[in-house]
């Protein structure tokens, strides 16, 4: 039975796995800080079984395959009682592709939550097919739920990371960055990296020089002026600063480490209108050490 549920709420994908229980807690404790409901959300799909299986044959695995997503989510509802009890529930089991489903979700969520990976997952795989597809395409904020092994839960303590690049996505993962800093009562570290690696290394071979000290001063100006209205609108959070001339991924794994949240927009200032995702929300969804917020604008 599909319960009522509000427009806008935590969401989180349920599939019986490891990563989505870490997810689910996470999502429970989210979901209370903002005073939200916690929407647990399953969606299956009957696999293809060729033309030889008989309409009987279907109709009973996809009513086992409807049953075991029943049991997740009983299950999931359990442990987000355990890990706050103040949560409100809500559920939800769909038929269709989870990812397509949970983007569709997405339109009207606050934000979405998943694992990882699912059960599905090959071995090695960092983060799963659904929860790429999601961050990729999903309408809302998308949290992929991390931790510092692949098994392990996420960290609870640390600050709030963002990366900075200046761009109207940036713009939205910092807002995003600043209310979660501001709800779990934390610094949040803003991260601007400034130029490409590879980039300086082409410039170094041209005939004329390049003055980084200048060029730097410029890019720490740049971080001021876009924290300077965010501080004023939470001046209880501790911003602390970091421009780093390095590549985006390395220079925001290297602070992330310790944290308990990174935060990036979906795409930065170099990737082409209508991508999914840039390369370096895709690293991080890979090698993060903590649960990654994928954010874009409104």
């Amino acid at each position: 039975m599909v319960e009522t549920k509000a427009r806008q709420a935590v969401v989180v994908g349920v599939d019986g796995s490891e990563p989505a229980l870490h997810a689910t807690r996470w999502a429970a404790r989210e979901a209370v800080r903002r005073h939200v409901p916690l929407h647990l959300f399953n969606a299956c799909v009957l696999p293809a079984l060729g033309p030889h299986v008989a309409g009987s044959a279907e109709a009973g695995i996809l009513e086992a395959l409807i049953e075991q997503g029943h049991r997740w989510l009983r299950q999931a509802r359990a442990e987000a009682w355990e890990a706050d009890g103040g949560v409100e529930l809500q559920t939800e089991l769909r038929v269709g592709p989870a990812a397509g489903e949970l983007i569709d979700e997405s339109a009207h969520a606050l934000m979405v939550v998943l694992g990882s990976r699912g059960l599905g997952g090959f071995r090695g795989m960092l983060v799963g097919s659904v929860s790429s597809a999601v961050a990729a395409h999903g309408h809302s904020p998308v949290v992929v739920v991390r931790g510092r092994m692949p098994a392990a839960p996420p960290p609870e303590s640390g600050p709030v990371v963002v990366g900075v690049d200046g761009s109207e996505v940036s713009e939205a993962a910092v807002a995003f960055a600043f209310e979660e800093a501001a709800l779990r009562a934390v610094p949040l570290v803003a991260v601007h990296t400034w130029v490409d690696v590879s980039v300086a290394e082409t410039w170094s071979a041209l005939p004329f020089d390049v003055d980084w000290e200048a060029v730097e001063q410029d890019e720490r100006r740049l971080l001021a002026e876009r924290m300077a209205g965010w501080r004023e609108k939470y001046p209880d959070v501790e911003v602390r600063q970091e421009v780093v001339r390095d590549r985006p991924v390395r220079g925001l794994l290297a602070r992330a480490e310790g944290a308990q949240l990174i935060v990036v927009g979906s795409c930065g200032r170099h990737v082409l209108s209508g991508m999914g995702l840039g390369s370096t929300s895709q690293a991080l969804l890979h090698h993060s050490e903590c649960p990654v917020a994928v954010v874009r604008p409104s």
